[in-house]
């Protein structure tokens, strides 16, 4: 069903993904896919996709979120390493459209835990492991109900009471969700 879905859905956002793309490569340059591994079910790694929305150098310039503090809060509006063309792309979640070809490859589910770096699930106490009891998915709970900036461990047990109860009716649910919360502004995309 994941595999379906996410083959429809870059199907029909493909018009608006290939408009993205190319202008990335115009205004950013190549590459235009961003590439990292993240870690899916059942702790494997996996190569994740999205739109390259930083300059290039982005690890070595520096920021206000490097090292430990970077994960308090899961991201900040004014990381001086996003240009305006990946602002943009952020405001509207069109960088996060090639993860489809990561559901389609079956590394990912249109919905559940999104997917974390390996060095910071390398920190993880051991009851914050369930999350990759299932595949990482392209929304979930607080994607929809939460804001940026709560802290990562309220994410944590989101995804787990997520897991805990997981029924086909509550994913549905989460899908119908999911675009008011992006283009609503108001909530955790």
């Amino acid at each position: 069903m994941d595999r379906l879905g996410g083959l429809l859905l870059l199907l029909v956002f493909s018009p608006i993904l290939l408009t993205s793309a190319l202008v990335v490569r115009v205004r950013l340059g190549s590459p235009v896919l961003y590439t990292q591994y993240r870690v899916g079910r059942g702790g494997q790694t996996f190569r994740f996709y999205k739109l390259r929305t930083m300059v290039p150098d982005r690890r070595t310039t520096p920021g206000p979120y490097q090292g430990e503090e970077r994960r308090v809060s899961h991201k900040t509006r004014h990381d001086p390493r996003v240009t305006p063309v990946g602002a943009r792309l952020r405001a509207w979640r069109l960088d996060e459209l090639p993860q489809f070809i990561n559901v389609i490859k079956g590394d990912m589910s249109l919905v559940g835990p999104r997917p974390e770096l390996p060095v910071i699930v390398d920190g993880y106490e051991g009851w914050q492991h369930r999350r990759h009891e299932v595949k990482p998915g392209i929304t979930g709970p607080w994607q929809v109900s939460k804001r940026n900036g709560t802290p990562m461990h309220e994410f944590i047990e989101m995804d787990i009471e997520y897991i805990e109860n997981i029924t086909l009716s509550r994913d549905l649910a989460l899908l119908i969700k999911t675009p008011t919360a992006m283009f609503g502004g108001r909530k955790g995309y």
